[in-house]
């Protein structure tokens, strides 16, 4: 189960579960899926991207209700279309491939990723800055952080599925590489172009938060209490972020 699940959930915070997932596997009111997915402040959009943003919600939330109760391999994207009531040919304007209609929560990880370091204090390091933004998901219960009420039913259809489990794999990759941009900027280096050690740095960071998550994930599914693993997984990535410190300390 372990050796599973670590495969599974290697795309760490760049995949994510759902608010409300056990609801949707139990069926949610009037058939429909809780809006979820990638968000903005709505304050700053347009009309006209307010529309589009609930529309790529709807799709998304129709997709994870099937896949849930179905399974992913066996729904179609046109079933999906018309749950959503929209074209086949709208869904893949939204969402490239089948893949991320369920891991739809990945460009929502990489905004974060992306404010965490740009956005930080004058005196505070990249680092310190991915620490407060991991362990603030989870204080939250933010799907993000793979921790909460319903979310084994994601991670079982994740599990269930090779396609998903190999969309995780490149997701974990493409958290990396921006990541490394991010650290190379943060030094005064290519954001196109990281040099070896925010690579390097990269590599660990994402490495390190990955395994924490995965142990959550195989707590969760193997029956322990919400709360329970929170607390332990709050413990595990400060552990995990006072080592990346004490590693990354000249470059980080």
């Amino acid at each position: 189960m372990v050796e599973g699940v670590t495969d599974g959930v290697r795309g760490g915070m760049a995949e994510g579960g759902r608010r409300g997932a056990g609801a949707a596997a139990d069926g949610a009111a009037g058939g429909r899926w809780e809006e979820t997915g990638f968000t903005e402040d709505e304050g700053r959009l347009t009309l006209r991207e307010r529309k589009k943003l609930r529309t790529r919600q709807r799709i998304s939330g129709e997709a994870t209700l099937l896949f849930i109760r179905r399974g992913f391999d066996n729904v179609t994207v046109a079933e999906v279309a018309r749950a959503a009531e929209v074209s086949t040919m709208t869904v893949f304007n939204y969402f490239p491939r089948k893949e991320d209609l369920f891991l739809d929560r990945i460009p929502e990880a990489r905004e974060l990723l992306t404010r965490a370091v740009r956005e930080r204090g004058a005196d505070e390091t990249p680092l310190a800055a991915l620490r407060r933004l991991t362990l603030g998901l989870l204080a939250e219960r933010h799907p993000l952080a793979a921790v909460g009420e319903g979310f084994e039913h994601f991670w079982r259809t994740v599990l269930d599925s090779p396609a998903l489990c190999a969309r995780g794999r490149e997701a974990v990759e493409e958290m990396e590489h921006t990541l490394a941009g991010l650290l190379a900027e943060a030094a005064g280096g290519d954001v196109e172009r990281p040099d070896r050690a925010a690579r390097l740095a990269a590599a660990l960071i994402i490495a390190g938060i990955r395994a924490a998550f995965v142990e959550a994930v195989t707590r969760r599914l193997g029956g322990d209490p919400v709360e329970e693993v929170a607390v332990e997984q709050a413990k595990v990535l400060r552990r995990t972020f006072d080592a990346l410190e004490r590693a990354l300390a000249r470059d980080v």
